[in-house]
């Protein structure tokens, strides 16, 4: 079976707060698509208007994932991500198996 690892993070804006968070989830894409490790990093914002983002990510493996997690840029977001989110981030990984 394949190492690589999938993570589907959804995020919850804060009322008034949906465009700050897609501004800075923005920054995110190119440093880390620059990762060696990530295969994919893509963006997309709900359709029903209820200021959910979703980040869908592909990495290399488990160790790439961690060391993404490690970057200076990404635990600038994380320290400001409760005044962004109106909850925790739902994180959800998964292994392809076909």
């Amino acid at each position: 079976m394949s190492e690589q690892l999938t993570l589907v993070a959804m995020l919850k804006a804060k009322p008034g707060r949906s465009e700050e968070l897609g501004s800075r989830l923005k920054a995110l894409i190119e440093p880390t698509r620059a990762e060696a490790g990530n295969i994919d990093y893509l963006l997309h914002r709900a359709t029903d208007g209820d200021d959910t983002w979703m980040l869908y990510e592909n990495w290399r493996s488990k160790q790439d994932l961690d060391l993404h997690f490690e970057t200076s840029y990404l635990k600038d977001f994380l320290k400001a991500a409760p005044t962004l989110l109106a909850n925790e981030m739902d994180l959800r990984f998964f292994q392809q198996t076909t």
